[in-house]
């Protein structure tokens, strides 16, 4: 009779998060930005098919890191969640707060009980009426919650990005502030996955991002996409043609298996 491989819990769960690190490490950073009327995520995303930036309810956005096919899978989840609970009571009932619950109950789960567990990492944002009541999640693959203020760098080389994020931010900062900041930000990680010096970054243009906001501003829906010649006037650049290769899959996160 041959006996069972023994693996205590606390190698077991450091075994866990060890995997779950190095797939969320592998993906290009998300960066959300505070600014004076709202809340702007912004992430390198040639595919224009792939999100990993998107809506959920009236003045509620959601973005990931990690795994495509995962965080696309809770996506969907946090939209049913919503609108079940939205007909069900009030449109105000749904928040933030019970929407990043939610998650963290599902990731939490996911990481104890199955084998692998979910290489994702979430920023659930809801605007408010000023910026005193916007509320920031940041959600964990073992469930953890962070409630943020101000802004959030997540995927590969997120501390050394937040701490340059962290010398450059203030309260108060304009849309296209925050915006040539959150690009600045992305440009600073080289092709190789390396942060890259001060002064050196990538320059990249408006076919290489996907962003959006959360316009307090706006009556209902507060989620808005910037595009195109939007995005090309806020960062300062001509509006041109697509370069080659950036409407396709052309590696990284627009593929279904990294996000």
């Amino acid at each position: 009779m041959t006996m069972p491989f023994y693996v205590s819990p606390e190698q077991l769960m450091k075994d866990r998060a060890d995997f779950a690190r190095k797939g969320i490490a592998r993906g290009r950073s998300v960066v959300v930005l505070a600014y004076d009327d709202g809340i702007l995520f912004a992430t390198e995303n040639p595919s224009r098919a792939l999100h990993k930036i998107s809506e959920i309810y009236d003045r509620i956005a959601f973005a990931a890191v990690g795994k495509y096919n995962e965080f696309e899978n809770l996506r969907v989840a946090g939209v049913r969640y919503a609108d079940l609970r939205g007909y069900s009571y009030d449109r105000a009932d749904v928040t933030a707060r019970g929407l990043a619950n939610a998650y963290a109950q599902t990731l939490g789960t996911v990481f104890t009980t199955e084998s692998k567990p979910l290489e994702v990492e979430l920023v659930v944002a809801e605007v408010g009426a000023t910026p005193a009541e916007d509320q920031v999640y940041r959600l964990s693959y073992d469930g953890s919650v962070a409630d943020e203020h101000g802004y959030v760098v997540m995927g590969g080389q997120a501390e050394q990005l937040g701490s340059r994020v962290a010398d450059a931010w203030r309260a108060g900062l304009s849309l296209a502030e925050v915006l040539r900041l959150a690009v600045r930000t992305l440009g600073a990680v080289g092709v190789d996955g390396q942060v890259l010096a001060a002064g050196s970054e990538r320059e990249l243009t408006p076919n290489q991002l996907e962003v959006a906001v959360l316009d307090r501003s706006r009556a209902r829906r507060a989620f808005r996409r910037l595009q195109g010649a939007a995005l090309a006037d806020l960062l300062g650049v001509g509006h041109g043609t697509q370069d080659a290769g950036t409407t396709g899959a052309a590696g990284g996160d627009d593929v279904p298996d990294e996000g």
